[in-house]
């Protein structure tokens, strides 16, 4: 009984960071959040090749 106390006061506590969902997570500083205009510019753009590269399949519109 009381090494497993023992064993259980050793152990760190749980870390919410370290879960696997979290895995890539990025914490940053209050103020220095990734802004909602890079996401959208990244989707723009992404759409822009997925349509300028299906214009060059035959048979389109």
């Amino acid at each position: 009984m009381a090494a497993q106390q023992a064993k259980a006061a050793v152990q760190p506590g749980f870390d919410p960071a370290r879960r696997t969902d979290v895995l890539f997570r990025v914490r940053r500083e209050e103020g220095h959040e990734l802004s909602s205009w890079w996401f959208i510019g990244a989707f723009l753009a992404s759409s822009s090749v997925v349509i300028a590269l299906l214009s060059w399949v035959p048979g389109g519109a």
